[in-house]
């Protein structure tokens, strides 16, 4: 279940700080053929996720996902909830400008309609460069399955970068770029593989603060359209 389209940059809670964002996508027009007995297709669906966070440190930050998904029948369904851990020792230096370079792990109990490997972990590191006008970010995320018959102990590879420019104070318009290549020693074949590119616009205006991204299957095993969201919820 594609829960989350985002790369992750330098965004981190402050200490003591509680944060809730809203992620949203649909698939116009995507995969529609079951990989497995009772699976959910991402075909006309729509995925909406409640993600709780909470600075522990300036460095340190826990969140929590509530991931639903609504199928082309218009059933609603529970997928599983996520904990997280982000770790972002090195970040910009003040006003913005410079290296960032962290890590992100995360621990999934996942609905069988949706993943075989109902349980998973994810490390996913955070690598990138901002400054006045550019922001440059990549992960190249690791996943091991911890059930199922993909539990094999050797991860799954699926790198995404980031590139934005800031046109206007607050409002950048850039490029996310996500790929499942498979597992790191058996890549799948290029026709096999999952490749998409989003145009995507950020605004960051408090109170309104939110990404919009328009996706494009480059290649028949990917979906061919999805449209997806995150909004900052304020939180007094």
């Amino acid at each position: 279940m594609i829960d989350e389209i985002q790369v992750y940059t330098d965004d981190i809670n402050k200490p003591g700080e509680f944060g809730l964002e809203l992620h949203v996508n649909t698939t116009p027009k995507g995969r529609s053929t079951q990989d497995f007995p009772r699976e959910i297709t991402p075909w006309h669906g729509l995925r909406f996720t409640p993600e709780f966070s909470y600075g522990l440190t300036k460095e340190l930050e826990a969140g929590l996902y509530l991931p639903y998904a609504r199928d082309a029948e218009g059933t609603t369904h529970f997928a599983g909830p996520k904990l997280r851990l982000k770790w972002l020792p090195l970040q910009p230096k003040e006003g913005g400008r410079g290296w960032f370079l962290g890590a992100n792990v995360e621990y999934a109990w996942v609905a069988p309609e949706f993943e075989q490997s109902n349980r998973s972990v994810e490390l996913r590191p955070i690598v990138g460069y901002r400054d006045r006008d550019w922001l440059f970010a990549a992960n190249p995320i690791l996943g091991w399955a911890l059930a199922g018959p993909d539990h094999d102990g050797k991860p799954d590879f699926s790198p995404s970068v980031k590139v934005a420019r800031n046109v206007a104070s607050g409002i950048a318009l850039g490029v996310e770029y996500y790929a499942e290549l498979g597992k790191v020693n058996n890549i799948l074949p290029h026709q096999e593989q999952s490749h998409t590119l989003y145009f995507a616009l950020d605004i960051d205006r408090k109170p309104w603060v939110f990404n919009i991204g328009i996706g494009r299957g480059l290649n028949d095993a990917t979906d061919r359209w999805t449209l997806k969201t995150i909004i900052e919820i304020p939180i007094d």
